[in-house]
């Protein structure tokens, strides 16, 4: 942890995890839902040419590769997984709508989803892209040394090393080695989001953001992917305007998508199906060991024991900077237990949650489809 997460500066209002009952079990991991998608394609119709489309889809990075020789935590191997999974916001190409193109791509959301030893629940912690860490030494990815940096803030880690460096510092963070990676951008999610008809939502209050260009009256609405992403980029409209309140609209349309993928009725409409996974695998970069269908399709089938319900949500506990209000720092004795928690396959004690800033970054009354889904006010 950097010296400055040592102050716990305790900001009183608790993170929480978002469970709702268990009636309504069936597959929770987003990943779960496209990579079978193309099991089902490619197996059901024969058709070879199909497998090799999507596989020519997918982009792998060798993260073992640029972490080789580094001091990485153990692989416990108990048979529990830990997947980095990032948001990128690059803003070039076709991303270039969303800001000036600085010629840098950022962790604009950033994830670490723990699925247990017997696969049969996961804890989702989002982590603060204005979180201070302590940057390890990294490689970028054409081999340069890129030097460590105490306070540094979180996303600036894959800024100026890429994945690889993101993977060091969130191992470097939570003493936990990841598994796996998996990064997304602006445009994929967008053509995702609406290869599925949309995600549901509910707002009891108008929603305007004119940054992430979103207007929402009070009500239920579809979101059509631009809406999607602009819902999840929204951060001063929503709570208390900082990053808190975003990572809790993030944490319910999670929910909500999930829900979505469970009904939109895919395994039934093949050609449906081939366009949700042809979508997913172009918007996709993962880890080299994932980047094949094959490898998609069974790192699918070890999760798809997880329900909506099996999935705690929680936010790294964190306060505000005493030194720089739009920045937090982890509260450690917290953040302690948090990543003890997945360490030992156990779900986060609500203890650990409730002396953080993120219980007063709420994002309103927000609410998915998926009953008890509920983002509460600050």
């Amino acid at each position: 942890m950097n010296e400055r997460s040592g102050r716990e500066g305790r900001i009183a209002g608790g993170g929480g995890s978002d469970r709702r009952p268990r009636s309504r079990r069936r597959r929770a991991a987003v990943v779960t839902a496209w990579a079978a998608a193309a099991l089902i394609v490619v197996g059901g119709s024969g058709l070879g040419y199909l497998y090799l489309q999507l596989d020519g889809n997918l982009h792998g990075v060798d993260i073992d590769a640029q972490l080789y020789g580094k001091d990485r935590p153990p692989d416990i191997g108990d048979g529990s997984m830990d997947i980095l999974v990032l948001g990128s916001d690059s803003r070039s190409g076709a991303n270039s709508e969303y800001g000036r193109d600085d010629g840098a791509a950022r962790a604009d959301t950033a994830m670490v989803v723990h699925v247990n030893e017997g696969h049969r629940s996961a804890t989702v912690v989002s982590i603060p892209r204005d979180t201070l860490v302590d940057r390890p030494v990294c490689t970028d990815p054409d081999g340069d040394r890129i030097p460590g940096a105490r306070n540094a803030m979180f996303n600036s880690a894959y800024e100026v090393g890429g994945p690889a460096c993101a993977v060091a510092t969130v191992e470097r963070l939570s003493g936990i080695r990841m598994d796996h990676y998996l990064e997304i951008d602006f445009t994929g999610f967008k053509k995702l989001v609406d290869e599925l008809g949309g995600v549901e939502i509910t707002t009891s209050e108008a929603i305007r953001d004119r940054d992430s260009r979103l207007d929402l009256t009070a009500g239920t609405h579809t979101l059509d992917g631009e809406q999607a992403l602009a819902l999840v980029r929204t951060r001063k409209s929503v709570g208390d305007g900082s990053d808190l309140g975003r990572i809790r609209l993030q944490q319910v349309f999670l929910k909500a998508f999930i829900a979505q993928v469970r009904d939109a009725g895919l395994l039934t409409d093949p050609v449906r199906l081939f366009g949700v996974a042809d979508t997913a695998t172009k918007a996709v970069t993962t880890d080299s060991e994932l980047a094949s269908v094959a490898k998609l399709t069974g790192f699918a089938r070890s999760l798809a024991g997880i329900g909506p319900s099996d999935v705690q949500m929680v936010t790294l506990p964190v306060g505000y900077d005493p030194y720089d209000p739009n920045r937090v720092v982890p509260i450690d004795s917290d953040a302690r237990q948090v990543w003890q928690a997945l360490r030992h396959d156990r779900p986060v004690p609500a203890a650990a949650l409730r002396d953080s800033a993120a219980g007063r970054g709420g994002a309103g009354p927000v609410t998915s489809t998926v009953p008890g889904t509920v983002a509460p006010a600050g």
